[in-house]
């Protein structure tokens, strides 16, 4: 069986003074959409053998967020497997990005379940900046060693 591969971007921010932000997308559709905690990812998405990981995650921050994905230095956070087996790859690129500009990329499933109707929920339905401290309390949990590798990349820099 072929592994399930997913790359994203994790977007940081530092304004003078102020402590880093990382931006975070919450989970749109039915499923998510009464949950905070836990219920908010690193824009990311599956890609197949055809495209390279970076190249995927750049493909997948523009549908899900809707704006183009930052220029870098792209900073390799690596790989985490996740609970279901898919590999996810994350790079973190500083960037600025207005939440509010954002025009989330949708998905379609049937919804009520077993109803027959098929219907168009949003992605991401907002993105949001957090400290990392707030960062962990909403991610999934299986992302958050990414917010620990970003922090601990940022922390040797100097």
């Amino acid at each position: 069986m072929t592994t399930k591969r997913s790359a994203g971007l994790l977007l940081f921010r530092r304004h003078p003074g102020a402590e880093v932000e990382i931006l975070l997308g919450h989970m749109g559709g039915p499923l998510w959409e009464r949950r905070d905690a836990g219920a908010w990812a690193i824009p990311k998405g599956e890609y197949g053998p055809e495209e390279s990981a970076r190249d995927a995650a750049r493909r997948e921050f523009e549908e899900e967020v809707g704006l183009p994905p930052p220029d870098g230095p792209y900073l390799p956070l690596g790989e985490v497997r996740m609970t279901s087996g898919k590999l996810v790859t994350i790079w973190a690129v500083r960037a600025d990005l207005d939440p509010a500009l954002a025009v989330h990329g949708t998905f379609t499933m049937e919804w009520p379940p077993k109803s027959g109707r098929m219907e168009e929920f949003p992605e991401l339905d907002r993105v949001e900046w957090f400290t990392p401290q707030v960062a962990r309390t909403k991610l999934v949990v299986s992302q958050i060693p990414f917010v620990e590798r970003l922090l601990d990349v940022l922390a040797n820099e100097g």
